[in-house]
């Protein structure tokens, strides 16, 4: 077992001032670790494979709040529906509608995080701000067909850079255009609360600009 409890209580002590969430990113970790974790009291874990998760989901205790954090193709969505709680990664309406599909088949709501893309790099996923807007506007008008999902708010990733400047602008960014979206979206609705940012090397930045929901795997289970 590679669970390092010091680094868990560490950074749940961290957390506790801003009321972030830990998702424990658990990927390619054995599940005698996740149970490590969750016998110290963790209860959300995040998986980036389907079938490794579907394949965890069946050994591990089933109050686990399953995150799925990774880039979700529209025809493996059946396979999680039955459980996972919230999807992280959602860039398209076709996936937004496929959630809603498959959740409804399990009598479910699976809330759903919108990715957004921040990062200087052009190889990570996301919506630009005007595909964004454009989402959730499809989304407006069509709400009254989508009742199976709901759109708990934004997942982004800083650029891969040691510039904490660079992270924390873009960390900021994404918080700002979340205020923004949530005053012209969802002002009538208590829903899109969430901010997932910052992950094992920057998330103290992510938490000082406004992160609610860290995703922390190496500091927690080792390098993979």
């Amino acid at each position: 077992m590679s669970v390092n409890l010091s680094a868990y209580n560490k950074i749940k002590d961290q957390l506790k001032p801003y009321g972030a969430k830990l998702v424990a990113v658990s990927k390619i970790k054995p599940a005698a670790d996740i149970q490590a974790l969750y016998n110290a009291g963790q209860r959300i874990f995040g998986e980036n494979y389907v079938q490794e998760l579907q394949e965890k989901q069946a050994l591990l205790p089933a109050d686990i709040q399953w995150h799925f954090i990774g880039h979700l193709q529209s025809n493996k969505v059946k396979y999680i529906a039955p459980f996972v709680t919230m999807i992280h990664a959602v860039d398209s309406m076709k996936l937004l509608e496929e959630i809603n599909k498959q959740a409804a088949r399990h009598d479910r709501i699976i809330e759903c995080l919108l990715q957004v893309h921040i990062a200087e790099e052009e190889t990570k996923f996301g919506l630009s701000e005007k595909e964004l807007e454009q989402l959730l506007e499809q989304w407006r008008d069509q709400q009254n067909n989508l009742t199976n999902i709901r759109i708990a708010g934004l997942m982004g990733m800083a650029t891969n850079t040691e510039d904490l400047q660079q992270i924390r602008k873009e960390f900021h960014h994404l918080k700002t255009l979340h205020q923004s979206l949530k005053a012209c979206f969802f002002a009538s609705q208590d829903t899109f609360n969430e901010l997932s940012v910052g992950m094992s090397g920057d998330y103290t930045i992510a938490l000082e600009e406004g992160s609610t929901m860290v995703r922390i795997g190496s500091m927690l289970f080792g390098a993979r």
